[in-house]
């Protein structure tokens, strides 16, 4: 009997916590999904500006906000500003935003991009061979997923969004907590 109200008592914890699912939040393709339960990011490395490699587990402790990108992508292009602004706006938390270019010509391509759109603050991240969109399941870009404290995915939103809203804002704080 005593195993059974353990058990009990853990499916109860396990419904409030399902209870505080993140806020709801919309983009321009679908709606962010949580990860049921968070998986653990993948192991891949990708680099900065410099050419080192770096990988997820570097940031954990951090909220990540990975957004996975290309400068030939239309609606990527389209949201690098709200990024910058959530970038911003998330400035002084225990957050950060990791816009990942897949661009085949890496630093020399991103960096003028980035510059061109006054978007230099999110800093250059890059995955020239593709490796982190695969490696995530991503079925296209812009695809934005959400790393908790732990470095696991805790929920995904494919295409395009408004990531400096009051909305999106509000996802990022929730898992701030």
């Amino acid at each position: 009997m005593k195993r059974f109200l353990a058990m009990m008592a853990l499916l109860a914890m396990a419904t409030a916590t399902a209870a505080a699912a993140a806020p709801a939040f919309r983009g321009a393709v679908g709606e962010f999904i949580a990860a049921d339960p968070p998986r653990p990011a993948p192991t891949v490395a990708f680099q900065d500006a410099g050419g080192r490699e770096l990988g997820f587990a570097d940031f954990r402790g951090k909220v990540v906000v990975v957004n996975l990108w290309a400068t030939w992508c239309a609606p990527c292009v389209r949201e690098m500003p709200a990024l910058e602004r959530l970038r911003q706006k998330l400035a002084g938390s225990e957050a950060v935003v990791l816009a990942i270019s897949s661009d085949r010509g890496g630093a020399r391509q991103v960096e003028p991009f980035l510059k061109k759109h006054g978007v230099e603050g999110l800093g250059v991240w890059l995955d020239p061979k593709g490796a982190v969109p695969r490696a995530f399941g991503a079925r296209g870009l812009p695809t934005t997923i959400i790393l908790d404290r732990e470095g696991r995915e805790v929920g995904r939103l494919e295409g395009d969004a408004e990531w400096d809203g009051e909305a999106a804002l509000a996802l990022v704080r929730h898992y701030l907590k």
